[in-house]
C-alpha cells in the first residue's frame, strides 16, 4: 500500500502543477486510505505537503507571468489570516464525538471527511457549468471587497478540512476576479502555498505530533510530480483545463462520499 501511496503523490503533483489545485483532495484521501493516517492529523500534513509542493511549482508560473500578485494579495492575506486562526484555535476546540442517535455517531473525522466532499461538488459544478468569462476590460469586473471576503472564507474552510483550496480558489479567482484560467492555476498555487504552510504552523502551536520523516518523503514525490504537471500545463488551453478540472473534482468528490456513507 505504501507503494501505491507514493505513486498517488507523484499524480496528485502532477495534478496540482496542472489545474492550481485539487493536490489536497487527493492528499487527505491518500493519507486516510493508503497510510492509514487518522484525518485530523491527515489534514495538518496535507497542509505542509500541498503548501511545500505548490510553493515550488508557483516559480514556473512566476517566470511566465502567470501570477497575478495584486489578486494575490487581496485573496489571499484574509485566506491566511482565517486559516491559522481555525487551525489554531478552532479545530482544537471541535469534540472528538459530535452528534449521536442511537447507532449513528458523528465523529470530528467524518465531519471533515464529508465537509470535504460537499465542498469538492458545489465547486466542480460551478467549474463545469458556468460558462468561460473572457473580458477586455478586467478591471470594471473587480470586487476587491467580495475578493477579500471570500478569500477569507475559503481560508476558514482550507483550515477546516486542510485543504489547500485550489478547488475553490481557482473558481472564485475566475468568477470574482476575472483572471483567465491559467493565470488563476499560478495565482492559486502562490495563495496555497501561502496560507497552507502559515496554517501548518497553527498545529504545531497545539503541540500535535509530526512524523517529519514521512512528511518530507511524501513531499518530495509531490514536487517532483508538481515540476511535470507544470510543463504539461503550457501545452493545454484555457478551455480544456477548466472542465479536466471540474469533472476531476466531481469524481473525487462522490466516491469520498460514497465511502463516508
Amino acid at each position: 500500500m505504501e507503494f501505491l501511496g507514493y505513486l498517488s503523490a507523484v499524480v496528485m503533483g502532477i495534478l496540482l502543477g496542472l489545474i492550481g489545485g485539487g493536490g489536497s483532495i487527493l492528499t487527505v484521501p491518500i493519507l486516510v486510505y493508503l497510510f492509514n493516517i487518522n484525518p485530523v492529523t491527515a489534514t495538518a500534513y496535507s497542509l505542509f505537503i500541498v503548501g511545500t509542493a505548490s510553493l515550488i511549482g508557483s516559480y514556473s508560473h512566476f517566470r511566465r507571468g502567470f501570477i497575478d500578485l495584486k489578486i494575490a494579495l487581496v485573496f489571499g492575506a484574509p485566506s491566511i489570516a482565517s486559516v491559522w486562526l481555525v487551525r489554531a484555535k478552532l479545530l482544537p476546540a471541535i469534540p472528538e464525538n459530535i452528534f449521536q442517535t442511537g447507532d449513528f455517531l458523528l465523529t470530528k473525522s467524518s465531519l471533515i471527511l464529508l465537509l470535504f466532499a460537499v465542498l469538492m461538488l458545489g465547486a466542480a459544478l460551478t467549474m463545469i457549468f458556468q460558462p468561460n468569462k473572457t473580458s477586455t476590460s478586467k478591471v470594471e469586473q473587480l470586487n476587491y471587497q467580495l475578493i477579500f471576503t471570500e478569500g477569507f472564507l475559503v481560508g476558514g474552510l482550507t483550515g477546516l478540512v486542510g485543504a489547500g483550496g485550489g478547488f475553490l480558489i481557482i473558481p472564485a479567482l475566475i468568477l470574482f476576479a476575472g483572471l483567465p484560467m491559467k493565470h488563476a492555476v499560478g495565482t492559486s498555487l502562490l495563495i496555497i502555498a501561502a496560507k497552507s504552510l502559515i496554517g501548518f504552523t497553527g498545529d504545531l502551536l497545539t503541540g500535535a505530533p509530526i512524523d517529519y520523516r514521512f512528511l518530507l518523503l511524501f513531499s518530495g514525490f509531490a514536487i517532483g510530480g508538481i515540476l511535470v504537471g507544470s510543463k504539461m500545463a503550457r501545452h493545454i488551453s484555457d478551455e480544456k483545463l477548466r472542465p479536466i478540472f471540474g469533472w476531476f473534482v466531481l469524481l473525487t468528490g462522490m466516491v469520498m462520499l460514497w465511502k463516508e456513507l
